[in-house]
């Protein structure tokens, strides 16, 4: 019974690492320069299964490129944010990022799964519109508090200045051809 309590009290401590951890230790650990180390990697691998069998919440997706080197489905977890009455996601690691390379290469098609595959087409948000989007994923988004150096009930303005440091996108649903 006590290395099953150790057990939950140490999964408890590390997926709550958003909320307690400092930032720039947050990211040392999991995210050096910017890239998922080893361990990030697991567990994103850990998360993209789940959401892409519809476990967990609904906005916790599992967003599928295809790789433009390799040709091969790639998978990451991703968040999708709810905005007057839109579907946004948004890089939670600015631009330099496989899965944006791979969707820009594909002409912004990819899929969504969470259970079932949607096709979706990413419509690229202008800079100056972010700011209200960037502030309703942070509150929904944990685990990307750490990658902004802004709380997540900043004021807009705030938003607004580190707005063109992440890469926003509408998400559309691709019509499926009629027979």
């Amino acid at each position: 019974m006590l290395i099953f309590a150790i057990i939950v009290a140490a999964l408890t401590a590390f997926f709550t690492m958003p909320w307690w951890m400092p930032r720039k230790w947050y990211r040392a650990l999991l995210y050096p320069n910017h890239k998922p180390n080893a361990l990030a990697r697991a567990l994103n691998s850990l998360g993209s299964w789940a959401s892409s069998r519809g476990v967990g919440p609904s906005f916790m997706v599992t967003l599928e490129t295809i790789g433009r080197k390799t040709g091969r489905t790639m998978a990451v977890p991703i968040v999708v944010t709810d905005f007057n009455g839109e579907r946004y996601i948004v890089s939670m690691l600015g631009d330099n990022v496989a899965w944006l390379r791979n969707m820009v290469a594909a002409d912004n098609e990819a899929v969504l799964r969470y259970g079932s595959p949607e096709r979706v087409h990413l419509i690229d948000v202008p800079i100056a519109e972010r700011a209200p989007i960037l502030r309703a994923y942070l509150k929904r988004a944990p685990g990307a508090r750490p990658h902004f150096d802004i709380n997540r009930d900043a004021p807009l303005e705030e938003f607004a200045r580190i707005a063109s440091r992440y890469p926003v996108f509408r998400v559309a649903q691709v019509r499926e051809p009629t027979r």
